[in-house]
């Protein structure tokens, strides 16, 4: 087992463990928690509005508190509207990094409208919104908005003249003030208007403090979480441009669940500025966290070594590269391989395979969308020559995309990422390898000595070239972003893992995040959590991929080697996964080496067969794959309900305390 020793200074300095540990004399060798994991938006009770509310986390403290769970992980809570589009429910695209989401204010706890009629009214809206089994996100946003005028209208004389509020708004002016500018961003703004932003933020901090003041009384953290990227229309963008690449796009390279990669649609950041002033953004980032939470996420550690950038006028992951990275002299590629420029940085387009992307199409797609060169070499026309281009041509100019405009876009999507190198926005003269450039006719059509040259540099340049160099950029910005709270801090570090990354977060206590089902050793199928470092997070699924019960179901072949090889059985595994499996899953993952095992909601409830939903697909809370996403995934069973489940409550107490954690 790969145990790392912290010293006991490292753990009784954070908040997670002056909680955790309030009641027990010393932190002992090497403690572990249970943790449960739900998006605030998921949650389900009797006094909620259509979606969960920070109330709801006393609901929720109140289960974990009967069963041994000491943490509860959530994903991000921050302002995301643009306007009420469903597009806003995507909570890794925040408008403010300070700034809470309305649609977790609790309304009841606002106040009492004193107009009946509007009372029956919000009662009604209440019922209908409950009673659906997803979260309504553009209708529940619609309906609060109408409340949040209401008894802002009734209520804001009393507030604003509370001595409460006017700390509050001390505290906060800094970045409330320029959010509320930036909210109101119309004609007709008054000082009226941001003072409704002003309002809402005040109870949103008052009701989550509230609902964490709780958690703590109960020995229960909450744990964050911290999107790598901001949205390219936000506050941060807006009153601070020279902190951000405007021009650029953070993504990730293709994987699994993505085979075109993803583009997040952020901006990167320009870490050459943040460090002028020794990274203030971040740390005041940090600090205003630490006033809710006890430990936090880095969502995507891995871009504070490098991140997927991808540039503007591209729309797929397949066009990024690594940024800052260390790529190859153009000059150079090309006398090794015997080549010249344009065919390493050019779509590469030949008469004989057009036909495969576009078919029936075809004829109609050379004479409108391509024009030939020489004799069956093409080129996209001036107007459709990026991704970017081709994407809004057909979003402009059809409403509803027909199977063949799918299949022309779709095609000229593929046209314009066939390239093997990409050029560098900052240098003209430094090229990167495209990602997965051995899959485009590009690279096929090299004769055999060429493609040796260009898989030994994609070889060392994806794995070796820039390890250290990566170290060095992590090493310079995250030891003071950390050290800016005193919150217990974990990484998300899956994906396309530099072999530095252990190293660093090891370094500085960094919790590593450890999915069964992806391991990071190439040679292994599955993670055996037994052999989990201590300083780590377990984990059966997140919110990015398929429930453990949704995995079950995708590839009969593959769990039933899990069945046998992680689970010792020796008969054939069934289609779903009883109760029984999921409860061996969970107790193996609670007996790992992992200082905390943080479990999905949905996760835990699959070892009761007649509690559990039957719908399960919809339990997967995102799809990486799908941009346009509809967050909505909500509980099928009330935390009233959870709460009342004795027989279940008792199975799951028994596992946590047989696990021996605290």
């Amino acid at each position: 087992m790969h145990y790392i020793k912290m010293s006991r200074q490292d753990l009784s300095n954070t908040k997670a463990f002056k909680v955790l540990l309030k009641d027990k004399n010393g932190i002992g060798c090497n403690p572990k928690f249970a943790g449960v994991a739900v998006p605030v938006f998921s949650l389900k009770s009797n006094d909620s509005f259509g979606i969960g509310d920070f109330n709801d986390l006393k609901h929720l403290s109140d289960w974990c508190h009967k069963v041994g769970i000491k943490i509860i992980q959530i994903l991000p809570i921050n302002d995301t509207r643009t306007d009420n589009s469903w597009d806003n429910s995507y909570p890794y695209k925040a408008i403010s990094t300070k700034a809470l989401h309305p649609i977790y204010l609790n309304l009841h706890m606002m106040g009492r409208l004193e107009d009946e009629n509007d009372m029956d009214y919000f009662k009604r809206q209440k019922d209908l919104l409950n009673a659906k089994d997803f979260v309504d996100y553009p209708e529940v946003m619609k309906i609060k908005d109408k409340f949040f005028k209401k008894i802002f209208s009734q209520t804001w004389d009393k507030v604003s003249n509370s001595n409460d509020y006017n700390i509050f708004f001390e505290n906060n002016k800094e970045w409330l003030v320029p959010y509320a500018y930036f909210c109101s961003q119309q004609p007709a703004a008054n000082s009226r208007q941001h003072e409704l932003y002003y309002f809402l933020q005040y109870h949103l901090d008052k009701q989550l403090m509230d609902a964490v003041e709780y958690m703590h009384q109960k020995g229960i953290i909450l744990k964050g979480d911290i999107p790598i990227g901001i949205g390219r229309h936000s506050v941060e963008a807006w009153t601070s441009p020279h902190l951000f690449n405007i021009d650029s796009q953070a993504g990730a390279p293709p994987d699994s669940f993505a085979a075109e990669g993803q583009n997040w649609g952020f901006p990167t950041y320009n870490w050459e500025a943040m460090a002028q002033d020794n990274y203030k953004w971040w740390r005041e980032r940090l600090t205003q966290m630490s006033r809710y939470f006890d430990a936090y996420r880095i969502d995507h550690i891995l871009g504070f070594f490098r991140i997927w950038e991808i540039p503007y006028e591209s729309t797929q992951g397949l066009l990024g590269h690594f940024s800052p990275a260390i790529g190859y002299r153009q000059q150079d590629i090309c006398r090794l391989m015997s080549i010249d420029k344009e065919r390493l940085t050019k779509p590469y387009i030949r008469g004989h395979f057009l036909h495969e992307y576009f078919g029936d199409f075809t004829t109609e797609v050379r004479e409108k969308y391509l024009n030939e060169t020489s004799f069956s070499y093409f080129e996209l026309k001036p107007e459709f020559d990026t991704q970017r281009k081709i994407s809004d041509y057909f979003s402009n100019n059809y409403t509803v995309i027909s199977e063949k405009e799918h299949t022309i876009r779709n095609g000229l999507l593929s046209l314009a990422a066939e390239v093997l190198f990409m050029t560098d926005k900052n240098k003209e003269d430094i090229i990167h390898p495209r990602i997965a450039l051995q899959f485009t006719h590009s690279y096929n059509e090299l004769d055999s000595c060429q493609k040796d040259e260009i898989n030994k540099l994609y070889d060392e340049y994806y794995y070796h070239r820039n390890n250290e160099f990566w170290k060095e950029e992590a090493l310079k910005k995250l030891p003071k972003i950390i050290e800016s709270s005193d919150m217990l801090v974990c990484g998300e570090d899956l994906g396309m893992v530099p072999a530095c990354v252990p190293e660093v977060m090891q370094q500085l206590n960094i919790l590593s995040l450890e999915v069964q089902r992806m391991p990071k050793n190439p040679n292994e199928t599955f993670v055996n959590p037994k052999n989990n470092p201590y300083l780590s997070v377990s984990t059966t699924s997140t919110h990015d991929t398929s429930t453990l019960r949704g995995w079950w179901e995708e590839n009969g072949e593959l769990t039933n080697r899990f069945y046998r090889e992680m689970l010792g059985h020796h008969d054939g595994a069934p289609y779903f996964a009883e109760p029984y499996i999921c409860k061996e899953i969970l107790e193996q993952h609670l007996h790992s080496s992992s200082m905390l095992t943080i479990l999905p909601i949905q996760d835990y409830i699959a070892i009761d067969g007649e509690f559990r939903w039957d719908s399960t697909q919809r339990e997967q809370i995102n799809i990486p794959a799908d941009p346009h996403h509809h967050w909505c995934y909500k509980m099928h069973q009330s935390l009233e309900s959870l709460n009342e489940r004795q027989d279940f409550n008792d199975s799951i107490s028994k596992m946590i305390k047989d696990s021996g954690r605290n």
